[in-house]
């Protein structure tokens, strides 16, 4: 596996580290297959998984480009969400800048999202003509209902980590110069904890908090794979690497 992403485990937490910073961490199929097999293959030893980026991004999405493998990539997110999802491990995604697209997903499948206040959550799909994936149909509206889910959603709007925290999307927003120090603690806190009664519990409570994630997975594969075809997806495609607005028809 390249540098693009970084897997390293010490004192029983694995640590996955999106490592592409001049690109803000975007995410291509590759990175998110290494990085779901490693959830998948963790050691006997590990009591923790810790996912986070480098630089300013937790990550800004699918690595949109000339070589862009829309269905390989989508495959690679939900693997990865579902190795999170079903992992007898804790997983913390420590939110280190902003996290858009799969990259928001991503971050808010963990069962303890901590971010900094300097960044923030976006659903960004819709301006590039695209449907929310890597789960966030299911992931968005269990954290924070139907009305936040589809404000999101539809209107594609960046929301800052103090109002992601204060609306239950994620554990905690914290000052940069707080989150180093907090960060450690929890990471030390649950890495001590009864890994049984943890596991016992991340199970009981994902079974009742997103029971259609599967569904929504899979419904997310089908309509996206459909979306990428249409006129207004490579619209939207091409305005985003133009850098301008995106002049959609329908079609």
């Amino acid at each position: 596996m390249s540098d693009s992403v970084l897997i390293d485990t010490v004192d029983g937490v694995l640590t996955i580290t999106w490592n592409e910073p001049d690109r803000l961490n975007a995410l291509t199929a590759e990175m998110l297959n290494a990085a779901a097999a490693s959830i998948e293959e963790a050691p006997s030893e590990t009591r923790l998984v810790v996912i986070t980026g480098t630089g300013r991004a937790f990550s800004s999405g699918a690595a949109l480009g000339a070589d862009f493998d829309g269905s390989a990539t989508l495959d690679g997110a939900n693997r990865l969400v579902r190795a999170m999802t079903r992992s007898p491990l804790p997983v913390i995604s420590a939110v280190n800048g902003i996290a858009a697209g799969v990259g928001c997903s991503i971050a808010i499948a963990a069962d303890i999202t901590l971010a900094k206040s300097s960044g923030y959550f976006l659903l960004a799909f819709v301006n590039i003509g695209l449907m929310p994936d890597g789960g966030a149909t299911e992931l968005v509206a269990a954290s924070v209902g139907r009305a936040r889910a589809n404000r999101m959603a539809m209107l594609g709007e960046k929301l800052p980590a103090d109002e992601a925290a204060q609306i239950g999307l994620i554990y905690k927003s914290l000052d940069d110069e707080d989150y180093d120090a907090e960060f450690a603690t929890l990471v030390g806190k649950i890495g001590r904890g009864p890994t049984k009664a943890l596991s016992a519990m991340k199970k009981v409570i994902t079974a009742n908090t997103l029971p259609r994630l599967d569904a929504a997975l899979d419904a997310e594969l089908e309509g996206q794979v459909a979306l990428f075809s249409t006129k207004d997806a490579f619209e939207g495609g091409s305005a985003f690497l133009e850098k301008r607005p995106a002049a959609f028809t329908g079609a």
